[in-house]
């Protein structure tokens, strides 16, 4: 029997869905998801296995016009996604006419590879707006074969990674067949507490903030965590810690819980929270966090 294997990689603007999609095909929450825009940073792979196929998918940044060193690495996930794409998978919503990037819009257009353009949420539209969206897309990527889908509710989710298997071409595994993911376990520690924060801090405070693991001691009932959150500024490190360290026992409560799922084990998390300042415009710090590699 033949086996297929091959990188799948999930590009489109900030919040159109590509970590639903990721975490649907899947089957395990790898990537966060929130509602705010910049919520994935960096490029992350989860492998799908069957008998006689290997998918491994990549989700990446939300395509933006960088401001600052931070969102400059987040860009270079994205253009690596297309360096080693077998297929190209460009997510839009309901109702958007065009990708932040023209440069990156034009790689999708040119590209020598399957590209898949996927309609995202459309069960917050009608059959009309889709009609018309389908068509507005057809004319704007010819080279792509189109699904409409509804990442959140499963719609159509379960067709297209059909379609993705026969698109793959003929190979070995890449990887283990029980690995899951090429993340270690610190990252997802990170992520869940760098979640948490972005649903319950408004403004600025999310972004300016990263987090680093480090304890992660295992024993066979229990998982034992510190973590640091990094902010830049003296005034965002008393907001994350809130009144009487009300705010960060939550992020904490929080964060546990959706590790103990993740693990499937008991967690016991001590959070700090650190100053280092202007972090995201600095070159080693960044590289130290995991980006510009």
């Amino acid at each position: 029997m033949a086996h297929k294997s091959g990188f799948v990689n999930i590009i489109g603007n900030p919040n159109v869905g590509k970590s639903t999609l990721m975490n649907a095909f899947i089957g395990e929450k790898l990537s966060i998801i929130t509602s705010k825009a910049q919520t994935t940073r960096h490029r992350i792979l989860g492998i799908v296995n069957g008998d006689d196929f290997q998918v491994i998918l990549s989700d990446t940044p939300g395509i933006i016009k960088p401001a600052y060193e931070l969102q400059e690495s987040m860009m270079g996930f994205v253009k690596s996604a297309f360096e080693d794409a077998d297929v190209l998978i460009y997510m839009v919503e309901i109702g958007e006419k065009d990708l932040k990037d023209e440069a990156f819009f034009n790689k999708i257009t040119n590209a020598k590879i399957p590209v898949i353009l996927l309609i995202n949420k459309i069960d917050q539209s009608n059959q009309d707006t889709l009609e018309k969206q389908v068509q507005f897309w057809g004319q704007k990527v010819p080279n792509a074969e189109i699904y409409p889908i509804s990442a959140l509710e499963n719609f159509n989710v379960k067709e297209v990674f059909g379609r993705i298997i026969k698109l793959l071409p003929d190979s070995p595994p890449f990887y283990p067949k029980d690995q899951l993911t090429d993340k270690p376990e610190r990252f997802f520690v990170n992520e869940a507490i760098r979640e948490k924060i972005l649903v319950h801090y408004k403004k600025e405070i999310p972004y300016a903030v990263e987090v680093e693991t480090e304890e992660f001691a295992e024993d066979e009932n229990i998982i034992r965590i510190r973590s640091v959150i990094m902010v830049e500024r003296d005034s965002q490190k008393g907001i994350i810690i809130g009144h009487k360290g009300s705010a960060l026992k939550r992020v904490g409560v929080e964060a546990r819980k959706e590790l103990e799922k993740f693990f499937g084990k008991k967690i016991h998390i001590e959070l700090y929270v650190k100053i280092n300042k202007n972090w995201r415009s600095n070159e080693r710090q960044l590289r130290r966090f995991g980006y510009n590699n």
